[in-house]
């Protein structure tokens, strides 16, 4: 039989949203705090996480919803 699925996906994309959230606010507060001097190149390569965290949490969602065959099926309750 199949566990329940592990929430290391999701803890793993939730800490990359959240690297990916501090990067873009990152990328806009160090020119407006910073008399408009661009941020490093790793801030920008950072808020790529933003977008791939969003991905997994999906992709976590996905797996996690799905149901076993089996399981729920109407004709095992026995109406109609």
């Amino acid at each position: 039989m199949r566990e329940q699925p592990s929430d290391r996906l999701l803890h793993v994309a939730l800490a990359v949203f959240a690297i990916g959230l501090v990067a873009t606010i990152t990328m806009f507060a160090v020119p407006a705090l910073d008399d408009g001097v661009r941020a490093p190149v790793w801030v920008y390569a950072l808020t790529l996480g933003l977008p791939i965290g969003f991905v997994l949490a999906i992709v976590f969602a996905l797996r996690s919803g799905r149901r076993r065959p089996g399981l729920h099926d109407d004709d095992s309750r026995g109406t109609r």
